[in-house]
């Protein structure tokens, strides 16, 4: 039975790149250290040039994640859609291992019986709906997401009213960019309260450039920091046991 935690970046903007790293080798390295990258590109009445869809689709597979590109009306349906699509596909990526390990390496959950399959299926749903949940939240500020960020603001509030409604533990965090000063600024520590960014969001400033790949090397370093300053408050006696469920 899976009891471990699900690490999520979710990046949401309307274009491409321009400033930094490579975005979509910083969410390999994500990949890599069990962070998966989801991505959602934000259209309003114009489209996503080619360049921006390509790279959209590719930070989401490099970082074992989902893509969609959306109208700005539906970004609601399509963020909660997104994180919980992301969640279950990792959930189900462990449930595969488990199964190799027990009836061969080649085996996976689409080679069971259907019936088998089904029970499978029902697990991993309870999982979705038991299992730890941190989330990142990197969200584009440049200067074509002015008039959508209202938009924006009123997904993430129905993304944590209905991640709220699991059973599992919830924590958010909230960082965007470009910042006022830096490339990158935090707007919300983690938190399983998302609703406290209706004060900060109608102050948020936007810029011209979009550095999406310092944002992801950012993201990066807030987990790292979350682990090691949970790390800080154990006691050595409890190191194995921190090991285990992180």
């Amino acid at each position: 039975m899976y009891t471990g935690k699900i690490r999520q970046i979710l990046l949401i903007t309307d274009g491409c790149s321009n400033q930094g790293e490579d975005p979509i080798a910083m969410a390999a390295l994500a990949n890599e250290q069990g962070i998966t990258v989801n991505v959602i590109g934000v259209m309003e009445h114009d489209v996503i040039d080619e360049k921006g869809m390509t790279e959209i689709d590719g930070i989401a597979m490099s970082g074992g994640g989902v893509s969609q590109i959306v109208y700005a009306e539906r970004l609601s349906q399509t963020v909660q859609m997104v994180t919980r699509k992301a969640m279950n596909q990792t959930i189900q990526g462990v449930v595969n291992r488990q199964l190799q390990e027990i009836l061969g390496r080649s085996q996976t959950m689409e080679d069971l019986p259907p019936e088998k399959r089904g029970e499978v299926m029902e697990v991993v749903d309870e999982l979705g709906e038991t299992v730890e949940l941190e989330v990142l939240i990197l969200v584009d500020t440049s200067a074509s997401m002015k008039h959508k960020l209202p938009t924006v603001k009123e997904a993430l509030l129905d993304l944590s009213l209905s991640l709220n409604a699991r059973t599992g533990d919830n924590l958010f965090s909230v960082y965007v960019f470009p910042g006022k000063k830096n490339d990158v600024e935090k707007l919300l520590d983690w938190t399983p309260k998302l609703q406290v960014l209706t004060s900060v969001f109608s102050q948020l400033s936007t810029g011209g450039i979009t550095p999406t790949g310092p944002a992801l090397r950012t993201a990066l370093s807030a987990f790292t920091e979350k682990k090691q300053s949970l790390r800080s408050l154990l006691s050595r006696d409890d190191e194995s046991y921190f090991e285990e469920s992180m």
